[in-house]
């Protein structure tokens, strides 16, 4: 396959809950996140000329695309300033506007609905960016092939109530060849390792967020087949722990409902997602003692 029918798509999932620890100490972190994003994904751009990009951003009420912008009859490509390439200026001008009307949207929800705490939708993302990719694909020419992969920029911790979410999602993005990368701000992700373990990505925690865009671009630039031959991080131990259906919790041993596969910490006569009813164990049958014979 020549090089010229080959492209490749990248779709970054960036994190904007007001609720992580970053963002509530300092404020500005946020727009630093957003700086590096832009930068990455230039970079993105600039390396082949058929790539194609994807920006979304994700808080606990919403999430929706920064790029591309939905398709108007007036949509045009923004003017080059001070000798800048057209696209990237037309990629950083959206994603600025986008993700402004996106915050003060949320904002004011917040301000409305009087409550400023919830888990990161980070899972929907993910569902929004395979659904994205598969049509895409489908819309592809003969003989074009198109890799494509996702990555997730997030400083918030895991959330084990989405865990059924998040599992459908990796085994679906396993099936369909798509990579999942993480870049974690701030805490590990036991649930995103399981991610990127199960579809072949990269998961890394930064030590420095001063050092955000040069991690982006020496670790997630490259695409999986160069990767191989690059010094990259270390691969970390993944967790591959499951969430209990009752309390949400990580668990090492726990009950699991032979007809819906749910698990739980406790056993439960009744299970709670499809209904099933088990029989109580009865008590273990006590094995009688063996005599000694006496010799005499």
């Amino acid at each position: 396959m020549s090089e010229e029918s080959e492209s490749s798509l990248l779709v970054i999932i960036l994190d904007t809950n007001p609720g992580q620890r970053l963002v509530q100490e300092q404020a500005h972190v946020l727009t630093q996140c957003l700086e590096s994003v832009i930068a990455f994904a230039n970079s993105h751009l600039m390396l082949k000329a058929a790539n194609k990009l994807a920006v979304l951003a994700c808080h606990t009420k919403a999430t929706e695309f920064l790029y591309p912008p939905p398709e108007t009859g007036s949509q045009s490509m923004c003017r080059q300033h001070d000798g800048q390439y057209e696209l990237f200026t037309h990629v950083e001008k959206t994603i600025r506007q986008s993700i402004q009307k996106f915050v003060v949207h949320h904002i004011e929800r917040i301000k409305q609905e009087g409550e400023n705490t919830g888990d990161t939708l980070l899972a929907g993302a993910l569902a929004m960016s395979l659904c994205y990719i598969h049509r895409l694909e489908r819309e592809l020419t003969a003989g074009a092939k198109m890799n494509s992969r996702i990555l997730i920029i997030t400083g918030s911790g895991d959330s084990a109530s989405q865990y059924m979410n998040y599992m459908n999602v990796f085994f679906t993005a396993q099936k369909q060849n798509i990579t999942i990368d993480v870049c974690s701000l701030d805490q590990d992700l036991g649930l995103l390792q399981q991610g990127c373990d199960i579809t072949g990505g990269l998961y890394l925690k930064i030590p420095q967020l001063q050092g955000l865009l040069q991690y982006l671009l020496w670790v997630f630039l490259p695409e999986p087949p160069i990767r191989e031959k690059l010094v990259l991080p270390p691969p970390v131990k993944v967790d591959y722990r499951a969430a209990c259906f009752c309390h949400r919790e990580l668990i090492d041993i726990g009950y699991v409902c032979s007809v819906c596969l749910s698990i739980f910490c406790k056993f439960s006569p009744i299970c709670t997602t499809c209904h099933t009813v088990f029989k109580t164990p009865g008590p273990l049958p006590i094995k009688p003692k063996k005599k000694k014979i006496k010799l005499t």
